[in-house]
C-alpha cells in the first residue's frame, strides 16, 4: 500500500525540501540589509517600475525611506502615492513557484522553464506594480480593491498558469516509447 503513495510522497518532500531551504537561503540574504533600507532586489525591481511608469507619461521617482523602514517611496506625477516593501518584489511567490516546479523535475527542460518562468513572474510583477501606482494616481478610489485583490490575484494567477503549463505540457507529458 505505500508503494502506490511513494510517488506523491516523493514529490511532496522534494517539495517541502526545496521550499524550506530557498527561504532561509532569501531570509539570510534580507538579514544582510536589515535597518539599512530596502534591499538591492527590491530596489532594482522599483527602479524598473518607476522607469515604466516614466515610459508611460507618469512622472516618478523613487524617494528612500529611513534606513530602519526598509522601504521607499514612489514619487508619481507630483505626489507619493505608495511605497515599496521587500514583500513587492515578488522573491517569495517565485520562491513558491521554482519549489512546485522542481518537485516535479523532469531533467535540463525544468531549468529552462525555470529560468523562462522567473523572467515572465519578475515582467508581471514590474507591470503590476507600474499598473498599481497608475490606479492610485488616476483612480484612487480604487486603491484598496485594487492593492488588497486585484494586483495580488495577477501574481498569484501568474504562477497557477505557469504551474498548469507545467503539469500538462512537461512534467506529465508521456514520450511516444512510453505510448506502445
Amino acid at each position: 500500500m505505500f508503494n502506490d503513495f511513494k510517488p506523491v510522497l516523493k514529490i511532496l518532500l522534494r517539495f517541502i525540501i526545496i521550499y524550506v531551504v530557498l527561504v532561509f537561503a532569501y531570509q539570510f540574504y534580507l538579514n544582510q540589509y536589515q535597518n539599512s533600507g530596502l534591499d538591492p532586489v527590491s530596489r532594482w525591481v522599483s527602479d524598473q517600475a518607476a522607469f515604466l511608469q516614466n515610459l508611460f507619461g507618469y512622472p516618478s521617482q523613487m524617494v528612500p525611506g529611513k534606513p530602519e523602514q526598509e522601504t521607499s517611496w514612489f514619487y508619481v506625477s507630483g505626489r507619493f502615492v505608495s511605497r515599496m516593501v521587500e514583500g513587492c518584489n515578488a522573491i517569495s511567490v517565485m520562491i513558491l513557484f521554482l519549489a512546485f516546479i522542481f518537485a516535479f523535475y523532469q531533467g535540463i527542460k525544468t531549468f529552462v522553464f525555470v529560468g523562462l518562468g522567473l523572467l515572465f513572474l519578475h515582467v508581471i510583477n514590474v507591470l503590476r506594480i507600474a499598473g498599481l501606482n497608475v490606479v492610485l494616481v488616476e483612480l484612487p478610489k480604487y486603491s484598496k480593491i485594487g492593492h488588497d485583490y486585484f494586483f495580488p490575484a495577477i501574481i498569484y494567477g501568474s504562477v497557477v498558469l505557469l504551474w498548469i503549463v507545467w503539469i500538462k505540457f512537461f512534467a506529465t507529458k508521456e514520450t511516444a516509447h512510453e505510448n506502445s
